[in-house]
């Protein structure tokens, strides 16, 4: 347990390694398997309120951690997102300005349009709420507290405007003035909805440059949202936006298989070399996590274990090939030690247990889906490479350089045992 978290060591089945530092209850935590998590207390849930975690569990989009499990009376468990809060971001960098403005407020909302899709509201926007990863907004700690769509709407042009204003009292670019102060117009029944929000955003251009000193100011709203009308009408529905997370994800993981892919087949052909690159790069993956000190320990220890466990399968794999032999299907030895060392890879990259590789590289080409050209050029140089890597596995005969004595005992051993079958 770290100094900042001395007096507990877990919260349920989650261990806790650091508090998040923003005073509300949260704490950096490791689930069973080791995976990064950000883990919050409900001791102090406003007015009694019991947050839906099945509910919750339902919102995608990219501008929301994605919520993983929950105790509704104790505690709820996001994925961790390594940024920083807005709050810090503007200290730090000052008022934004130009595409990263417009970033932040189709993002964010974006991400309240995908709450209200589930039926919830986040309740709690504001910029300590907000983190921000590679200048994209990322909302956390919704669903926590009583409150209207309405609400969040005011909420999102107050966060919009202090990013836009703080520190040093600047003036909001005028294309975003009537869209703030509709989002704060004193009849919370005629405030757009999140979704209409977004699509206003979208169809705005901030551009690169501040706007001009002369622009109206929006009026700036406090960070607390102003209580909606019971007796109001909901929003009118909209259309729903795509489901940009699904779609992100499916980019994620099908990169993903194409690195394991090549793995695989680079091990198929050069078998002593390809496990031992696997085996250093799961390693490295690994240890390149943002953890403390026990956490990298931990990891260490993992890819350790993972190597006898690859061995295990590389050996069990061309012996089985190998005994087909007794119902007369006949495999070239060299070949079934190369798909043996080939199972071995993709067991230090995808078999249950050792999967911190692969979700670490789906969490790095996740970030990579937000930006079109980005992924389509990542997409291309990979499948590009699995094909010609997997052509040549197919093709080419095994070597096992620079250890050609194993080589040499493994195709003698493999076809004594054939013969005998």
């Amino acid at each position: 347990m770290t100094e900042d978290a001395p007096h507990e060591e877990s919260i349920g089945p989650y261990r806790l390694l650091s508090r998040l530092g923003d005073g509300r209850g949260g704490h950096r935590a490791a689930d069973r398997s080791g995976r990064d998590v950000a883990i919050r207390r409900l001791d102090g849930a406003a007015g009694g309120h019991r947050p839906d975690i099945a509910a919750m569990r339902g919102v995608l989009s990219p501008y929301v951690a994605d919520v993983l499990d929950g105790d509704p009376g104790a505690y709820v468990v996001t994925r961790f997102v390594p940024g920083r809060p807005l709050e810090e971001h503007v200290a730090g960098h000052g008022p934004l300005r130009g595409a990263a403005l417009r970033l932040l407020a189709l993002g964010l909302a974006k991400g309240l349009a995908a709450i209200h899709r589930a039926g919830l509201a986040h309740g709690g926007l504001a910029p300590g709420s907000v983190l921000v990863v590679d200048g994209a907004p990322v909302l956390v700690d919704f669903g926590l507290a009583a409150a209207t769509e309405a609400d969040d709407v005011y909420a999102w042009a107050a966060t919009v405007t202090f990013a836009a204003t703080a520190p040093g009292g600047g003036d909001v670019p005028a294309p975003l003035v009537p869209l703030l102060r509709a989002a704060t117009a004193a009849d919370a029944a005629v405030r757009p909805s999140a979704a209409e929000l977004a699509e206003a955003v979208e169809a705005l251009d901030l551009g690169p440059a501040p706007a001009p000193a002369s622009a109206p100011a929006a009026p700036v709203p406090e960070p607390r949202p102003a209580a909606a009308d019971p007796a109001a009408p909901p929003p009118a529905a909209v259309a729903v936006p795509r489901p940009e997370l699904e779609m992100a994800r499916g980019w994620a993981r099908l990169l993903t298989i194409l690195v394991a892919v090549i793995a695989v087949s680079v091990t198929v052909l050069m078998p002593v070399a390809g496990l031992a690159l696997s085996f250093l790069a799961t390693g490295l993956l690994r240890l390149a996590a943002p953890a403390p000190l026990r956490g990298r320990l931990l990891a260490l220890g993992t890819t350790a274990l993972s190597l006898p466990y690859a061995g295990a399968v590389a050996v069990a794999v061309p012996l089985a090939i190998t005994a087909l032999a007794a119902v007369d299907v006949v495999v070239e030895p060299l070949g079934a030690a190369a798909l043996g060392a080939g199972a071995g890879t993709a067991v230090l990259w995808l078999a249950p247990g050792l999967g911190g590789p692969r979700r670490l590289l789906e969490e790095a080409f996740l970030r990579a889906a937000r930006v079109p050209h980005r992924i389509a050029a990542a997409g291309v140089v990979l499948g590009l490479l699995a094909f010609a890597a997997a052509g040549a596995a197919l093709s080419l005969t095994p070597s096992f350089a620079p250890m050609y004595g194993l080589q040499s005992s493994l195709e003698n051993s493999l076809g004594r045992l054939q013969s005998y079958l």
